[in-house]
């Protein structure tokens, strides 16, 4: 069986294919084909990270099961299944537990592999309308702005939604917030970038290279008064721009990393606006399980931006890297 592993401290440059034994799925286990698997800038962290073991990279993936172990009751050989990124957040509030371990982290295989054993509580069920390729873009992206939006925050028609950049949790948000009815504005520093995202449906774009005081204009188009909901991919660079674009009581999904405080960062728009931040955690078994629901029923197509092949898996995320593309990148599994 082909895979790639990580090599500590390796970079981009340190994923390495191998040949390795086919896995047997235990009792309670699936073994699953994988087809395709998706990217997110998570992964460019996990090559950087020191202390990231020897896994099999990537937590988005999609295929079809083809073995079950002993007492599995919900799936059968040939079931179309897309892996969840918590395989053990099946459902409810998220706690330590739950997060433990993630498809594609520090200790645990993810999807870059031809074939993956997950729990059967781990898998979900592939909209009958995408293909496996649109299938692999769902598990962390999608699901992650899907609880932004509707879990997290209850999403309703007219409400207006601020989304940073053209990645994946952005363009699933975009499609979102449409077939809600929700009015969408949406950031990038490239005009052709916005052109496209405009053709998409996006309401309002604003281009933050050119406009520094993004923010400002922000409000010009809500006439002051700022808006419902932030997407926050951004992180520390972004935050305070993006709490200042908050209506008063509004609420921002924090989804970048903001894991160092700057001192000089300015606090006084969070206690002025009355702002609910909400630090999100992609999302379980369950809410990935509504969300696919709503995709079918709506018959939303992920964005894909570019197809690469599993040999030059390396250079997917060298293209991710580069952040020239709208939506997801997807590495096939032939």
């Amino acid at each position: 069986m082909r895979a790639y592993r990580l090599t500590m401290g390796g970079g981009i440059d340190g994923i390495v294919a191998v040949e390795e034994p086919e896995p047997t799925a235990g009792p309670g286990q699936v073994k699953v084909r994988v087809r395709a698997t998706s990217l997110n800038y998570r992964d460019l962290g996990m090559v950087r990270n020191p202390r990231q073991g020897a896994i099999v990279p990537l937590s988005d993936g999609a295929g079809e099961v083809v073995e079950v172990g002993a007492g599995v009751t919900r799936w059968k050989a040939g079931d179309r299944v897309m892996g969840c990124f918590f395989p053990y957040w099946e459902d409810g509030p998220v706690t330590p537990e739950h997060t433990r371990a993630s498809l594609g982290g520090v200790t645990t295989d993810g999807m870059l592999a031809e074939q993956v054993v997950l729990p059967e509580g781990a898998v979900v069920r592939t909209p009958e309308h995408l293909t496996d390729v649109e299938a692999s873009a769902l598990p962390c992206a999608a699901l992650t702005a899907w609880n932004s939006m509707f879990e997290a925050y209850k999403l309703v028609p007219g409400a207006t939604v601020l989304l940073l950049g053209t990645g994946g949790v952005s363009i699933a948000g975009l499609q979102f917030a449409q077939a809600a009815g929700a009015r969408t504005i949406i950031t990038s520093s490239s005009d052709e970038k916005l052109e496209q995202v405009a053709d998409m449906g996006a309401d309002d774009t604003v281009n933050y290279k050119d406009d520094p005081d993004w923010e400002q204009q922000v409000l010009k188009l809500t006439d002051g008064r700022g808006v419902d909901l932030v997407l926050e991919v951004g992180g520390e660079a972004t935050f305070a721009k993006s709490m200042a674009a908050t209506r008063i009581g509004g609420h921002i999904a924090s989804i970048g990393g903001l894991g160092r405080v700057d001192e000089n960062a300015p606090r006084l728009p969070m206690i002025g606006r009355n702002a609910e931040v909400v630090r999100m955690a992609v999302g379980s078994r369950a809410m990935f399980e509504r969300m696919n629901r709503a995709i079918e029923h709506r018959q939303i197509h992920p964005v894909v931006d570019r197809v690469f092949g599993f040999n030059v898996a390396q250079d997917a995320y060298r293209y991710l890297q580069s952040q020239q593309h709208i939506g997801k990148i997807v590495i096939t599994i032939a």
